[in-house]
Order: structure tokens, then sequence, then C-alpha cells
């Protein structure tokens, strides 16, 4: 199933969300191979942009061939959002995003990420700004709600859709509850009904027919995909072809994971070098090994590995020859 956003139309309705040291580089190309129709960054400090912060380049790499990505930008003021969404606009990106759905304490006591919730006046300011600010297309991410008691994601909806932004993300959970508890479906529908933009569900889809399950009760136009795919970029590959078959096709195998984990050990190696590669792979490696036979004493094992090599050898004696 194709999406469109604004001008933009992509293979598939399937993206891959952004989260913060998940969504590297590295782990986009892989999900792409896998068949994902859009990926997301991690989330860009815009001010960290403006003042050059050496940090943030790397956030901003994409590279020839990972396919569309969108950029995700936050920040809390208007001005600084709109100078920093054109000064990007000409790179290698498909969308703007604006995150204001981030959980974290430093980013909402910073009046950041899902505080916006709590301010609609100021997040719309920020989406106004930022769509006269740029010809590409503007969505914005965001929540059910700030808490339980404030579910304003309906209301949060149609202001972004009035000021011009192309699409918009919804996590069914509110801030206070992080990624604990059963995300709502519900609200995702009930924005969808809102809206005439296009409307992307987010929230505990780990399993093939999860995607299904939640397009089919949300009428959602696109799926974003989260925790789902932290260790399993095949979520993306089994989720299209269930979706255009009917048929769930079988997890990857062990020699599958082993393969998988060596290609990302690479990919990840050529883009960070071998010392930081291999820590950031640590979390990666205990991903997607979960689930596997003695995967506790696996996890605990992980951490000693500082070599590429270490890596495969460690890969091919404890997981699976490939």
């Amino acid at each position: 199933m194709k999406l469109r956003i604004g001008n933009v139309t992509f293979d598939n309705n399937l993206i891959l969300a952004p989260m913060a040291g998940v969504t590297d580089l590295p782990f986009r190309f892989l999900c792409r191979e896998q068949g994902c129709g859009m990926a997301v960054t991690e989330m860009v400090s815009a001010k960290a942009v403006l003042y050059k912060n050496r940090n943030t380049k790397e956030l901003l790499e994409v590279a020839d061939g990972e396919g569309p990505v969108s950029i995700q930008l936050f920040g809390s003021d208007p001005q600084i959002m709109a100078d920093i969404a054109a000064q990007v606009e000409s790179g290698p990106y498909a969308l703007i995003d604006v995150n204001m759905g981030c959980p974290v304490p430093k980013i909402v006591n910073n009046g950041e990420g899902s505080a916006l919730m709590k301010d609609r006046k100021l997040a719309e300011r920020i989406l106004t700004s930022m769509v006269k600010a740029v010809k590409k297309p503007v969505t914005v991410k965001f929540r059910k709600g700030f808490a339980e008691e404030d579910c304003s994601a309906v209301e949060f909806a149609k202001m972004a859709e009035s000021c011009g932004v192309a699409a918009v993300a919804i996590h069914g959970r509110t801030r206070e509850q992080y990624y604990s508890g059963k995300a709502d479906w519900d609200i995702i529908r009930k924005v969808k009904e809102a809206v005439v933009i296009p409307v992307i569900g987010n929230g505990d889809v780990f399993e093939p027919a999860d995607a299904k399950a939640m397009m089919d009760q949300t009428g959602c136009d696109g799926v974003m995909i989260a925790r789902g795919a932290k260790g399993n970029p095949w979520i993306f590959s089994r989720t299209l072809h269930y979706l255009e078959t009917g048929e769930l096709p079988p997890g990857p195998s062990a020699a599958e994971i082993s393969k998988m984990i060596v290609r990302h050990g690479y990919l990840q190696m050529e883009h960070k070098g071998e010392a930081v590669a291999m820590r950031e792979m640590r979390k990666h490696m205990a991903w997607y090994t979960a689930g596997l036979p003695h995967s506790a004493k696996l996890r605990n094992d992980i951490n000693q590995i500082e070599t590429m090599d270490g890596l495969k050898r460690f890969v091919e004696e404890r997981i699976g020859a490939f």
C-alpha cells in the first residue's frame, strides 16, 4: 500500500520510527534493505544545529541508497525551528518532521518534545513558522496527550492540519505512560476521522499481524514501527509479505540473525570506527539475540566484545554459522 505525503510518494506505508541511539544511518540502511518505505533520523536538536554542535553532524548524515529519510527536529523556539528547517531543507531529506512527543524528562523540562502538547499556542507558532519557511512537506509526531486527563490528540491534529502540516504521526500513549501499558489505537482512529491529511499510527506494532490490525481498527494511512524493529529489521519484509499475501513468513533463522549482526557490525564500523561501533553493537546484539536460548548469558558475554574479529567469532560460535 503506497503512502503519499505532500508531493512525496513512498513505496509502501511502513515507516521506521525515530529512536534516539537506534535509528542511525547503519540501522536505517538495514531496515530499508528489508523493505521499509521510509525511515526517520534520530531526533536532532535545532539549537545544536544552530550552534554547529560537532556530534550533530553525524545525526544529519544520510547515505546513498538508503531510500527516503525524514529528518526529525526538536526545539521550542519558533524562529530557530523555522531557520534550521530552512537550513536543512536542501539536504537529502524527503520530509521535515517535528518532535512533539518525546517523553524524556530533560527534553520535557526544557519545554520541548511532548511538553508542547501542553502549550498548543506555542506548538501552533512553531509549526506555522516552519511550514512558511520551507517548500518540503512538514510533518509532526505527537502523543495521545500529556496526561490521561488531557487527551488532546484530536485537537492537536486539527491545529497541525490548519498550520499546513502535510501529515501527522500519533503514538497512542500519553507522556505520563512513557512506553508502559497498552497503546490506545482508538485515539488514532479518532484523529484519522478528524483530519484529511495522512495519519500515521504508532504504538505496539511488534508483529506483522499488529500492523494489519492497527490499519483495520484505525483506518490509518501508515504504520510507524519503533521498538518492534529493534534487533528485528525483518519486521518490514515480513509485514509487507503478510499485508500483500495474508501469509505469515517465518522469523529469521539463527544463520540469518548471525549474518545480519555481522553486516550491521561492518556498517557501524565503516560509519563510526571500530571502538565506537563495537560499543554500540552491544545493545543491538542484545536485541538481536533476545529470545534465543541462553540469551541472558549471551547478553552478559556480548559486553566483552571489542573488535570486529571478536564479534564475528562470537556470532559464529554462539549464535550460528552463516
